[in-house]
């Protein structure tokens, strides 16, 4: 299923142990290399110790419209604690703003937003929008992860303009297919605390 990582941003991260909200999702740690998201930055939430308040990706057991469910607070990291992560963050890469730009140098816009499949959260498409000279006709562009050629510190390259104007990617809403501990009320546990995902 695809997420608009914009949709991620205050999603509720959940612990299993602690049986309800641990915090909420501030931002999301892209390695550009893979163009895949390795961990969130959480914020409003009891931190276990200084500092640790990154969740790594392995350590999401679920992810639905209730939010992100994990085993216990204690997998929260801090940014040193794994050195791909720190790595990353040394980098201080933002996927948004980038601009973009084709091999010939024709600009296609600035990345607003991005997809991601909601299992692995690798990055699936690019959401660029347009100058405004060129917004008249396309306000939105989206370009699948296999029509970038490269990415640096200040844009992203893709193939010859031609090939990557799509359609504006069509929204899709999640459905969980699981059992969420956190359905139904218990004790200690107030669904208040749980934002669901917006619809549109």
């Amino acid at each position: 299923m695809l997420v608009y990582a914009s949709k991620l941003i205050g999603t509720p991260v959940l612990s299993v142990q602690a049986n309800g909200t641990i915090g909420r999702v501030a931002n999301a740690i892209v390695d550009p290399d893979t163009l895949k998201i390795i961990a969130f930055r959480l914020e409003g939430g009891p931190i276990p110790r200084f500092g640790a308040n990154l969740l790594d990706i392995p350590s999401i057991r679920e992810y639905s419209s209730f939010g992100m469910v994990i085993d216990n607070i204690d997998e929260l990291v801090a940014p040193d604690d794994i050195i791909k992560i720190a790595k990353v963050l040394e980098l201080n890469f933002n996927l948004i703003g980038l601009k973009v730009e084709t091999k010939k140098g024709s600009k296609l816009g600035k990345v607003s937003d991005y997809t991601v499949t909601s299992d692995d959260f690798i990055i699936q498409q690019l959401i660029v929008k347009r100058p405004a000279i060129k917004s008249f006709i396309d306000p939105e562009l989206t370009i699948h992860r296999k029509e970038i050629v490269e990415i640096t510190d200040y844009k992203v390259v893709v193939k010859d303009e031609e090939k990557v104007l799509k359609k504006k990617a069509e929204k899709e809403d999640f459905v969980p297919n699981f059992v969420n501990p956190f359905r139904e009320k218990q004790p200690g546990f107030a669904p208040a605390d749980v934002k669901e995902q917006p619809k549109d």
